[in-house]
């Protein structure tokens, strides 16, 4: 039998619950041993770091987890150092070999997420859905659904958990 090829899987992850939840589940459910995952996070193109500068255009260069975890990273990207989503990774990397890095790009986050998709050549991508109603789905657009209809590789979207009107 021959031996499946190592793919790469993006997740959009802005550190929201949502997101968080897209990562585990493809985690558990689409990450085999020796993928790579990257996660993605955009920031709005108004936000002033050190980096943006330097790499507005391309999106920063692709962070080991190893670097992700260094509070500089926090420091130069504005991204606050979350303990759950490092915990994930490591867990992902020892358990089953993926390795996982971490990338930041600057703009909206519907159209760099497509771009991503071409710049990181990705087999796949997984971003949560936040569940907008339809008057906020219409005034704010839905990222996810966006990206579903434009991103050239297969897109799950994950929905957070819906609370239940009934208990059992």
């Amino acid at each position: 039998m021959a031996k499946a090829s190592s793919r790469t899987v993006g997740i959009a992850m802005d550190f929201s619950p949502t997101s968080k939840l897209a990562l585990k589940w493809a985690v558990h459910n689409l990450i085999n041993k020796d993928d790579r995952i990257i996660l993605i996070n955009v920031q709005p193109p108004q936000a002033d770091h050190t980096r943006k500068d330097l790499f507005q255009d391309t999106g920063s260069p692709l962070v080991p987890l190893e670097e992700f975890r260094e509070m500089n990273f926090t420091k130069q990207y504005g991204i606050a150092r979350d303990p759950e989503v490092i915990d994930i990774l490591d867990t992902l990397a020892r358990t089953k070999g993926a390795k996982a890095m971490f990338k930041v790009y600057w703009g909206d986050p519907r159209e760099k997420l497509c771009n991503a998709v071409e710049d990181l050549q990705l087999n796949s991508l997984v971003i949560g859905s936040r569940g907008l109603g339809p008057i906020k789905r219409v005034l704010m657009g839905s990222v996810s659904k966006y990206v579903v209809t434009n991103a050239s590789c297969p897109v799950t979207v994950v929905k957070g958990n819906q609370p239940s009107n009934s208990r059992h």
